[in-house]
């Protein structure tokens, strides 16, 4: 971020701490691009900082400036501190390991962010929710294999998560090129899933994934841009 997201006093700075963070969710998610997250509904793929948004008087204008990944941990640790001291005399707080791991998640902290969600997991191991978003952020450290594994795991427990499908699909075609892989899981969310919001969006996923079992080397594709940060 700019410079000018730091301020003079250690109070202001923590005072700014709330409205960063939620930008740089929504900032998340347009960079991740179409991953969802666990808990998250459907139409969350879509978050962007709203047009002619300014932000509040004597904040930084984090809509234009891109934090430094030491502000981003310095960010998360603010956050998360209260919550660690809470998680010191409740250590087998499954929700709270899970809530400090998305505030890591969100400042794009994803290591750290693992750590939390798998300490969650190890008491709860059925949070299916957790276990799509450690996928997720599996997948944003480079370990698509691992983060397929994860949504497996997901589907074993419930076979109709919505998110754990949509999300291994983009990661089979993002990352490992499988594109039948990813065919299966879509139609498998719509099959799981009548209702799901974003119907049209998957069919125009899998459209464009059936194009690309008969393209040609050479061909110009409509694949997604890449989820990868």
């Amino acid at each position: 971020m700019a410079a000018n997201a730091k301020t003079s006093t250690a109070g202001n700075w923590t005072s700014t701490q709330a409205y960063i963070l939620s930008v740089i969710c929504l900032l998340v998610g347009v960079a991740v691009g179409y991953l969802v997250r666990g808990s998250a509904p459907a139409t969350s793929t879509n978050l962007q900082t709203p047009a002619g948004t300014n932000a509040p008087a004597g904040m930084p204008d984090v809509a234009n400036a891109q934090p430094t990944p030491e502000q981003l941990r310095h960010m998360a640790d603010t956050q998360a501190a209260p919550l660690l001291s809470k998680l010191q005399t409740d250590p087998n707080n499954a929700a709270l390991l899970y809530q400090i791991g998305n505030l890591y998640y969100d400042a794009q902290q994803y290591p750290e962010a693992i750590s939390y969600y798998e300490r969650s997991l190890k008491i709860d191991p059925k949070a299916t929710d957790v276990r799509t978003d450690l996928g997720t952020a599996y997948h944003l450290i480079g370990q698509p294999d691992q983060a397929i594994r994860e949504y497996d795991a997901v589907l074993k427990v419930d076979s109709k998560h919505a998110n754990a499908l949509f999300n291994e699909g983009m990661v089979k075609w993002q990352d490992k090129m499988d594109m039948n892989g990813a065919i299966s899981a879509w139609k498998r969310l719509l099959q799981t899933n009548p209702d799901y919001p974003q119907k049209d969006r998957v069919e125009h996923l899998i459209a464009q994934a059936e194009q690309h079992l008969t393209m040609k080397p050479g061909s110009k594709t409509d694949k997604p841009a890449t989820i990868a940060q």
